[in-house]
């Protein structure tokens, strides 16, 4: 059984390497690594192997899945949640076995998010940089305390909930908006409707899956209900943000700051090295000339309990297809 990885990083190979030796029959699998994204022109790469391994920027339309499926290819291992890069009625059609790794140590994301409010609000990253050179000054790093203000978690998934404790625990009240609200939010926060939640919300953080009824749910038509001044963070998926809305909302100062850690053009710039070559994204760079823009490159997962999770459950999906089980992380039978 070869496994084909695709967009794969040092951080990969290490967890999954790990991780091998304690799989049923590992002497009967073979790890074959590319750092290459998966898209039409590196397909090729897919042949002799009888699965893939994939992340969120892979992409897995139709004439890629065709390709797979001609060279022999018959399992789609996603190691992450979202699957919104897959053409799922392709999949279907052609027979493939698609599993996905529905949620993992939502902890991690949930503290990343900490980390970003906490950053941008009390503007730790401009006070290392002014200590490394001797600025002591306070100036220009006034913050304001969480305890007390409104939190609005958009997304009450796993991820959500998490974030949803870590903010109470701070002193925060919680409001919550989710078409089908965890009846373990109760005891977190209350539900609200989205244009309450923005209104009354001084941070807004987002974690929704990337659909349809969610891509640029913020944008030049909800920005406006926000709270003036609100911070608005994105961990989830950069689709939910229209930058460019996002941008004129910053200028006017309609926004008060933004973090994200997803941006909806992230497959040409996140996981790699660019900082020695010119970066055409206009967006992108726009968005860096703003002081209240804190940008880190999707690492909200990027944690060793999350790493061994992922591959361990991508692992339990690869033992479903090799066994023929039903798997309850198919992304076909959702």
């Amino acid at each position: 059984m070869k496994i084909a990885f695709f967009g794969s990083q040092p951080y990969d190979r290490r967890f999954f390497d790990e991780a091998l030796p304690s799989q049923p029959d590992a002497a009967g699998i073979e790890l074959i690594y590319h750092s290459a994204l998966l898209e039409q022109e590196t397909v090729v790469l897919a042949q002799g192997a009888d699965a893939i391994c994939v992340f969120v920027n892979d992409v897995l339309d139709a004439p890629v899945l065709e390709a797979l499926h001609g060279y022999g290819v018959r399992a789609i291992l996603l190691r992450c949640a979202g699957y919104n890069n897959l053409d799922l009625d392709a999949a279907k059609r052609l027979g493939f076995f698609v599993a996905r790794v529905p949620a993992y140590s939502p902890e991690a994301v949930a503290e990343h998010t900490l980390a970003l409010v906490q950053t941008l609000n009390r503007h730790t990253h401009r006070a290392y940089a002014r200590v490394r050179e001797g600025n002591f000054a306070l100036d220009g790093l006034l913050g304001a305390t969480l305890h007390g203000k409104t939190v609005g978690i958009v997304g009450l998934g796993k991820i959500g909930l998490a974030t949803a404790r870590i903010f109470k625990g701070f002193g925060c009240r919680v409001l919550g908006h989710d078409p089908y609200p965890a009846p373990a939010f109760d005891g977190l926060g209350t539900l609200a409707e989205l244009p309450q939640l923005l209104a009354e919300s001084d941070i807004v953080s987002l974690h929704c899956p990337l659909m349809d009824s969610t891509r640029h749910m913020i944008s030049a038509d909800t920005l406006p209900l926000m709270k003036k001044g609100a911070m608005l963070v994105n961990t989830s998926r950069g689709g939910l943000i229209d930058t460019g809305a996002v941008i004129d909302a910053l200028k006017s100062r309609q926004l008060g700051s933004l973090a994200i850690d997803v941006y909806e053009q992230e497959s040409s710039l996140f996981f790699q090295d660019r900082s020695s070559d010119i970066i055409d994204d206009d967006i992108f760079q726009r968005l860096m000339t703003f002081p209240n823009v804190l940008v880190t490159g999707h690492q909200g997962f990027f944690t060793i309990e999350a790493l061994r999770e992922i591959a361990a459950i991508t692992y339990h999906n690869l033992d479903c297809f090799r066994q023929g089980k039903v798997c309850g992380n198919s992304v076909l039978a959702d």
